[in-house]
C-alpha cells in the first residue's frame, strides 16, 4: 500500500482550507442544485446547454470537495511556537538579500498547497525554500533555478 503523502500547511492555510470546504459543501452544493433544478425545467436536457454547464460545475466543485478532503485529512499543521528560533522553517518568515540586483525581499515559508508570491507565501518545495530550509540569518545560500544558479543571503528569520 503507498505511503499517505503528507501536507504541510500553516494553521491559517489549514483553517482557510477548512472555510473552503465548508463553502463548498453548503453554499456551492446548493447553488449548483438549483441551477440544475431550474435547468432541468427547460426541457429536453439532450439539448440543454444551461443542464450540461450546470452538471459541468457539479464535477468542478465535487471534484474540489474531494481533493480538499484529502489534502485537510492528509495535512500535517506546522505548529508556529515548535519552529526552532533563528533557523529556517515552514511557518518562518524571512528576509532575505540578493547582491546581484541589491534587493531585499520577505516572504513567509509555507507548504506548496499555500504558496500564493503576490502575498509573498513561497513554497518550502521552490529553489529558494528549498535552499534555504535549515539555514540561519548571516548565512549565505545558492539558488538553484530554471534559469540558473544564484546567491542569496539570509539577512534575518522570525
Amino acid at each position: 500500500m503507498p505511503e499517505k503523502e503528507e501536507i504541510l500547511l500553516t494553521k491559517d492555510g489549514f483553517y482557510e482550507m477548512q472555510e473552503r470546504l465548508e463553502y463548498l459543501k453548503t453554499t456551492a452544493r446548493h447553488d449548483i442544485a438549483e441551477k440544475i433544478k431550474v435547468a432541468r425545467e427547460f426541457g429536453d436536457l439532450s439539448e440543454n446547454a444551461e443542464y450540461e454547464e450546470a452538471k459541468s460545475e457539479q464535477g468542478f466543485i465535487e471534484g474540489e470537495i474531494a481533493e480538499l478532503e484529502y489534502k485537510l485529512k492528509n495535512a500535517k499543521v506546522i505548529d508556529s511556537r515548535k519552529i526552532p528560533k533563528g533557523i529556517v522553517a515552514v511557518g518562518s518568515e524571512v528576509k532575505l538579500y540578493d547582491p546581484e540586483m541589491d534587493e531585499e525581499y520577505e516572504y513567509r515559508i509555507v507548504g506548496s498547497d499555500e504558496a500564493d508570491l503576490e502575498n509573498k507565501l513561497i513554497s518550502n518545495q521552490s529553489p529558494v525554500g528549498a535552499a534555504i530550509i535549515g539555514k540561519k540569518a548571516g548565512e549565505k545560500v545558492t539558488i538553484h533555478a530554471p534559469g540558473g544558479d544564484y546567491e542569496m543571503e539570509i539577512r534575518a528569520v522570525k
